[in-house]
């Protein structure tokens, strides 16, 4: 399985910026999907994920209602929509494949449930 993230870059603080996950390697439909992202000194944090067919979606407290979780089957694709950027947001983003399924925000916060990721994507966030 290979993840790719895109599509950050610095923006100014109120902006939008949307992360790109394309997947191959396995069925992309049948595994749930994750975004995580890490600033500089900090360990890596849970921001969102996407269980089925995108029904469900869990977010952390930081980011819920600034930031959409969401996918494309047809493209293998799964987007993190971002607005109203702030500076705290500015991190390497990760998306991740979860290894399985239990629709619940506790299963999915966990970085040990994803048994693959991408290389990562930086966003920076000015004011």
């Amino acid at each position: 399985v290979q993840l790719q993230a895109s599509g950050g870059g610095l923006v100014q603080a109120g902006d939008s910026l949307r992360l790109s996950c394309a997947a191959s390697g396995r069925t992309f439909s049948n595994y749930d999907m994750g975004w995580f992202r890490q600033a500089a000194g900090k360990e890596r944090e849970f921001v969102a994920a996407l269980a089925l067919s995108g029904a469900n979606t869990y977010y952390s407290n930081s980011v819920k209602g600034r930031f959409t979780i969401s996918r494309d089957n047809a493209k293998n694709t799964v987007y993190l929509q971002m607005n109203n950027l702030k500076l705290e947001d500015t991190a390497v983003y990760y998306c991740a494949q979860a290894r399985g399924r239990a629709l619940r925000q506790t299963y999915y916060v966990r970085e040990n449930n994803y048994d693959y990721w991408g290389q990562g994507t930086q966003v920076t966030v000015s004011s």
